[in-house]
């Protein structure tokens, strides 16, 4: 087993909405797809794959389970994007030692999410 994840959903509202936040924060573009759950699919390549998703069963919440999204070189330039793309920074970019920095933000559909990066 390579990695403990192989897929996440996180869930939305409004999937425009949460689908033009996390494009811009991520500065990159999502597969919108129409299926029985109405799904953004991020973009991954042999790993670990995930997408926003509108359904019934799928409730935005800051509570439960916390999300690290993959901060890329270093996560501030994701974070910097939050505030102006709708969402709300929850804890800024924070050292955790010797394995990199975290940060949460707050999604537009009121999701808290964690930012990870070794910069």
């Amino acid at each position: 087993m390579h990695n403990v994840i192989n897929w996440f959903e996180i869930p939305v509202a409004d999937i425009d909405r949460a689908t033009a936040f996390y494009s811009t924060i991520f500065d990159t573009e999502l597969n919108k797809l129409d299926t029985d759950e109405i799904m953004s699919v991020f973009p991954y390549q042999d790993g670990v794959g995930g997408a926003l998703v509108k359904s019934a069963t799928h409730v935005p919440t800051t509570e439960g389970a916390v999300l690290y999204l993959n901060g890329g070189d270093d996560l501030s330039n994701v974070l910097n994007r939050v505030d102006s793309a709708g969402g709300q920074v929850a804890m800024p970019k924070t050292s955790i030692g010797e394995i990199g920095f975290i940060a949460f933000f707050v999604d537009t559909e009121g999701n808290k999410v964690g930012l990870h990066s070794m910069n």
